[in-house]
This record gives structure tokens, sequence and C-alpha cells, in this order.
């Protein structure tokens, strides 16, 4: 990577400190974690920071707090399971600036942990003097939030103008490395598989994908919406209609790259155990909810023989059993092709789980907004702002 990483420092006697990703999910009281993979994924780099010798101190955002300190946004149980994981005190600061915080800096080997930073409003509007209140308490920044990198808050890019050095932690560097290599430098023949709903949430990642990849398989909602600007009838299907002419122009440009469903599942109403039937075209009443079988197998024959594999977003409606067999059918594919597979967090990654193939993925993004971001060819803010390597 051509920014510096936490394995280029000297970390000795230094206070660091590390713009972690700990937005995760709590119960509607906000006491419970139900799930701690965020917390356990930052790990890895505050244990080698404090393995040599550097006092930790761990900032992150929680939830839309909308700028007003609310105790059911607190990190406060975050505190509480890095201590189990850690194996060692975490000291929790009563706010993210102010002279209580500060006074609180830790020592070589010691954790502080910031309060919520969209507790104050100058977070999300990238304030200097915030960003400076931000550095007070360390002398080197690290950022290792990929889900946040997108974002050109104070504690991913303003707080880096107020210490003389900014790298990427052990995640960051993980995420940036296989995106890259996927995006950049893929081995051939590099497939990619793009699922959702609408066309409009992935314009960039598909206009940038086309340059990239050797095929584009589409799937999910957004399919139909192509098939319309191809004058094929979609029945109920969703589409966006304001998106048919962008749709057509994609179409022309990925010449034969870009490849649709053959057959599909068809409903008359959306609902759990909904009558279906599998048919390759689609009638007046119907909508269609997933890939079909011969789609499937046609998906897989492409996916089986690639060398490098993209995916983002699911085939069908995949919360909805059985709607959700297109699409874990997909991941068992990735998972057998034996390529170099980056996937993009949030559904595919739930496939991918769904499917038991976790073990057999290359990379799994952390970052749902920032991997879209990142396979749309975007710089992103949290990680520009990086020194670079000289």
């Amino acid at each position: 990577m051509s920014k510096l990483s936490i394995k280029d420092l000297d970390l000795n006697g230094k206070t660091i400190f590390i713009r972690v990703d700990f937005n995760v999910p709590l119960s509607p009281d906000g006491k419970e974690i139900t799930s701690d993979k965020r917390i356990r994924a930052s790990l890895p780099t505050i244990q080698y920071a404090l393995e040599r010798n550097a006092g930790v101190v761990l900032a992150s955002h929680l939830g839309r707090p909308k700028g007003k300190p609310r105790p059911e946004m607190s990190l406060k149980p975050i505190a509480t399971r890095l201590q189990e994981l850690l194996g060692k005190p975490v000291v929790m600061a009563p706010d993210c600036i102010g002279a209580e915080t500060l006074a609180l800096r830790p020592k070589p080997g010691q954790v502080l942990l910031l309060e919520n930073l969209r507790f104050h409003p100058d977070e999300e509007a990238n304030d200097p003097a915030f960003s400076k209140q931000l550095a007070s308490v360390a002398d080197i920044y690290v950022n290792d939030a990929f889900g946040s990198a997108h974002r050109a808050h104070a504690s991913t890019v303003g707080i880096v103008a107020y210490l003389p050095v900014a790298a990427a932690g052990l995640l960051m560097d993980k995420e940036i490395e296989w995106l890259t290599r996927a995006t950049k430098t893929p081995e051939r023949p590099c497939v990619a598989l793009l699922g959702g709903a609408k066309v409009s949430d992935k314009i960039e990642v598909i206009a940038n994908l086309i340059k990239v990849v050797d095929k584009l398989l589409i799937g999910g909602a957004m399919a139909y919406t192509f098939m319309r600007a191809q004058g094929k009838a979609t029945g109920k299907s969703l589409v966006e209609e304001d998106k048919i002419d962008l749709a057509k122009q994609l179409l022309i440009t990925a010449g034969g790259k870009l490849q649709l469903p053959v057959d599909h599942v068809l409903v008359r109403e959306i609902k759990p155990g909904a009558a279906n039937e599998v048919a390759t075209e689609i009638g007046a009443d119907q909508i269609a909810v997933d890939i079909g079988p011969k789609t499937v197998e046609e998906y897989s024959k492409i996916i089986g023989g690639a060398k490098t594999i993209i995916w983002n977003g699911p085939m069908g409606i995949f919360e909805m059993p059985p709607f959700d067999k297109g699409t874990v059918a997909l991941a068992k594919a990735v998972a057998s092709s034996g390529a170099v597979s980056v996937v993009g967090g949030g559904d595919s990654e739930k496939a991918i789980k769904t499917a038991g193939v976790s073990d057999k993925i290359t990379h799994v993004s952390t970052g749902g907004g920032a991997s879209l971001e990142f396979l749309s060819g975007l710089d992103l803010p949290g990680v520009t702002a990086l020194t670079d390597k000289k």
C-alpha cells in the first residue's frame, strides 16, 4: 500500500489514537451487544500497539445520536466487552474531548476508550477545533475503521492535521490490500456478481467494474430495470422507471460482459411461503423474487472458471426463504471456485454464513458503504488523509 501502516511506525512509549469501528448492534435499551464482530476485528491492531509499549486511545461512533448525548448509544457496554476480550482494564472516558478526558491520557500498556464521537455535532461537521481537541490526547494517529473511511469527519480526516503521522491499522491495511488487488490487478478471468434492489445504488460500481472485469453477472431486483431496458416484460417486478435509459447505456457500454438472469422465481404476492413458480418469462401479474435454477447453473459455471471474484448484493429477496436459494447457491459456487474472492458486507456476508462457507472466502469487507465506494473507483477521504510512504 502507498500509505503508511502501523507496522512502519516506532510505537514505543507513544500514545496512539486509533479510530476503530465499534458501531455494533445493541439491544433496544443499549445495554447488550448483540454482535461483537467489529470489536473482535479491531483486536489485532490494539494488541499490536500494546505489545510495542504504546498507550492506546480508542475512538468510535455508535448509531446516529444526531450530535447529542444519548445514554442508549453510550460506548460503556463496549468498554466492558473489550476488557473481557483483551483480558486487561479498559478505562471509559466520560466524553471524547475536554479536560477530564485529557487527564486520562493512557500510559504505555494502558487502554482508554473515548465516549461516542457523534455525541458532538462537530464530529460529522469535521470541525477543526474539535479535531484539534481529539488530537491533543495522543502523539500518533492510526485509522483502523474502514467502515467509516468514506466519511470526511473530524476523527477520520480533520484530526490528521494536528498529529505528525497518520497510518493505517492492520484491518484497514487488509481491506485496502484485497480491494485494490481485486479491482486494480486481478488475476483473470475476473468476474463480478452484483445484486440488490436498485440500479441507482450501484451505477458507479457497474460503470467502474465494466472496465475491470471480464464478466458482470447481475441479479436481484436491479436485473429487472435492465430487462425493461431490453424491452422485455417484467410484470410487477421492481423497476426503476427513471433509470431505464441509463440501464440501456450501461448495456451498450458493457457489450457482452454484462449478463442477466435467464429464468426467475415468480410470485403473485410477496410474503413468506407464497406460492411460486419458475419461468423464463414474467407474466403481467407476477413479481420476480429470485434467480431461477438455469441462471444459477449458468452463473455457477462462469464463477467456476474465474480466478478473481468480486461480489456485492443478494440475488433475490434473501431475507425471506425460500427466495434465498439463488443467493445461497451462488455463495457455495464462489466458495468452491478456488478463486480469490472479495465480498462486500451486508446481505452477501449473511448469505455466506447461511451457506456455511465463510471460511472459504478470501476476504469479507467490514465496510458496506466504504467497500461500495471503493468498488466505484472513488477515493475514500479516510484513506487519502493518511501519510504517504516516503
